[in-house]
């Protein structure tokens, strides 16, 4: 679903730090922190994640060869 580099991308793509992204997420700076340092969590954790930057218009590429972020602008919010 989501994968440690493909949530740095995409904090990259929207200039968010760790703590931006709790803020627009909803999780924990700890558990985000955790996470993009390799250890796994929950499938509810990762959907919060993934669902706050759809929000702001990044749709993360996870599959077997490759893994990132992309910024779709035509869903990007101001």
């Amino acid at each position: 679903m989501i994968t440690p580099e493909a949530s740095r991308a995409a904090r990259g793509l929207l200039g968010w730090t760790l703590e931006n992204l709790a803020a627009q997420s909803g999780v924990s700076f700890g558990t985000l922190t955790r996470f993009e340092n390799g250890r796994p969590m929950r499938v509810t954790t990762a959907a919060k994640i993934v669902a706050a930057f759809e929000a702001h218009g990044v749709d993360l590429v996870t599959d077997a060869e490759s893994t990132g972020a992309v910024l779709v602008y035509a869903r990007r919010k101001g």
